[in-house]
């Protein structure tokens, strides 16, 4: 499921996702698969510290609503 966002800086819109990504683990990488075949593979630091980040802007957002 989806929602609509606007973003005027890029004049386009986009759809915020509202199910969560699946993580997998392969050589030493994590992955991240999420919707309409978006995939990110990234170092172990990279993964945790998006990982940080994401919980930072959740609890961001969440306090907005």
């Amino acid at each position: 499921m989806a929602d609509e966002l606007n973003v005027p800086s890029e004049g386009r819109s986009m759809a915020a996702q509202s199910d969560p990504g699946v993580v997998s683990i392969a050589d030493g990488h994590v992955m991240l698969d999420g919707p309409d075949g978006v995939a990110v593979t990234m170092t172990p630091y990279a993964a945790a510290e998006t990982g940080r980040r994401l919980i930072a802007g959740a609890e961001r957002a969440l306090a907005q609503t």
